[in-house]
């Protein structure tokens, strides 16, 4: 049998050429990859390392709490509150002033709000407010910035404190004012989830006591130990305490409110309570006998609790390999702080010298990209100030990279696209290239 050649598809080159340039690029870093090289078997290293520190000090103690109230979020939240207090048309200042404040009493890193955002984005809150809120909760961070004051000077501190507040909302109005014809036909499209003369399952008082006491399970399991004696190491010096007691809280919330039966709630708190008395110095082993017991329950529940198990697992199944693969790309570029990647530590630290604009774009470009645990970001600045970074990259470094890293840049873009993401990393960037090149002006 002969085939005509007019009956064989041609191969449009105009459409494959992405998949051709991956191919070619992908081919081209196997090929040239050195065989041996110590700097690349140390970089392979720094991935698999941040990876399992980062499983070790995040994924238990910050992602799992947050995926539980992205989830709660997405049940026992009415779409008509998110959307009167964050929509698209709520009134500017309750919009922005509520997302930047709920950021705030969070104080959580990049990648952690990740899943918050995702619930609240994903509720009906307009693209504006609910990029403040991600701004604003790894950024307007009580703790650090008083640290920063203390550490790097008052004035770096303030001027930290006054860039994050400010710029959390500028951003927000920047990404409604970007992609507002695609918010206008997003918001038409949305409904109410529930007549407005229906009876909502919980009351206003009870919802604020559940979701209160998961957000403050998640702030006192991962509050950072301070440089200083005074209020916050007293905190700290209970934090487990502390999140003891919400967890009791939360338990006896969903007995009363929520219909869990005590038996089922007993299997949960019982191996907690064993392994709380056997690792008293150490009680993450309880809180992991927590998260994994409070799972099992919640995943044979019917009704809204099975729901808000659901939830949780499908905001974990698209954010962590994600993060993981963000991860360890971060790690293999940049290393560990203290450590060298694929990218030697003095280029950085060689390149924010001064106060020029360059030096003060590639703090502010290399803030986003690199990951920053809470706090971390001090120490790391402390060390680049010592070998010579001028004031204004410093505090670009301090508003682009708290906020944003290579990790969840990725999530971002799996949520709401490559586009947005990118509209928000510039406007991020350029925000802490503009208060650092005034704040290198005025030092």
């Amino acid at each position: 049998m002969t085939i005509s050649p007019t009956a064989v598809p041609s191969l449009e080159w105009r459409t494959e050429w992405k998949a051709l340039a991956a191919l070619v690029a992908l081919f081209a870093a196997f090929y040239f990859l050195p065989e041996s090289s110590a700097r690349l078997d140390g970089a392979l290293i720094e991935a698999v390392q941040l990876a399992a520190w980062y499983a070790r000090e995040h994924v238990l103690l910050c992602l799992i709490p947050a995926f539980y109230i992205a989830g709660a979020i997405s049940v026992f939240l009415s779409q008509r509150s998110v959307m009167k207090y964050l929509g698209p048309r709520a009134p500017k200042p309750l919009a922005y002033g509520v997302a930047s404040v709920s950021g705030t009493i969070l104080a959580v890193c990049s990648c952690t709000v990740l899943p918050l955002f995702g619930g609240i984005y994903r509720m009906g809150a307009g693209l504006g407010p609910a990029t403040a809120f991600l701004y604003s909760g790894p950024a307007i961070n009580v703790l650090a910035i008083a640290l920063t004051a203390r550490v790097l000077g008052w004035q770096l501190g303030l001027a930290r404190a006054i860039g994050a507040i400010g710029f959390a909302a500028l951003i927000g109005l920047g990404m409604q004012f970007l992609f507002r014809r695609e918010e206008t036909a997003r918001a038409a499209t949305w409904g109410f989830d529930q007549p407005a003369d229906e009876e909502p399952a919980h009351t206003l008082g009870q919802n604020v006591l559940f979701f209160g006491s998961l957000v403050a399970i998640l702030v006192f399991a991962n509050w950072g130990r301070p440089a200083a004696d005074g209020v916050w190491m007293f905190i700290w010096s209970i934090r487990w305490w502390l999140t003891a007691l919400s967890a009791a809280a939360l338990a006896v919330m969903l007995v009363r409110w929520f219909g869990l039966s005590v038996g089922k709630l007993a299997l949960v708190v019982v191996p907690v309570a064993v392994l709380a008395i056997l690792f008293r110095e150490s009680p993450v082993a309880a809180f992991a006998a927590g998260s994994v017991g409070l799972s099992i329950v919640l995943a044979r529940e019917g009704g809204e609790l099975g729901a808000w198990f659901k939830e949780s697992w499908q905001f974990a199944k698209q954010i962590v390999p994600l993060l993981f693969i963000g991860v360890l790309v971060a790690g293999f570029l940049l290393g560990r702080p203290g450590h060298e990647g694929m990218i030697p530590s003095q280029w950085i630290a060689s390149s924010v010298g001064g106060n020029s604009i360059v030096a003060i774009f590639i703090a502010s470009f290399a803030g986003a990209l690199m990951y920053f645990a809470t706090l971390t970001e001090v120490p790391i600045l402390q060390g680049l100030i010592g070998a010579g970074m001028g004031e204004g990259p410093a505090l670009a470094l301090l508003l682009s990279g708290p906020s944003l890293s290579l990790p969840s840049i990725l999530v971002i873009a799996g949520m709401v696209g490559w586009k947005k993401t990118l509209a928000y990393v510039g406007l991020v960037v350029l925000a802490a290239m503009s208060a650092g090149i005034v704040y290198g002006w005025l030092s």
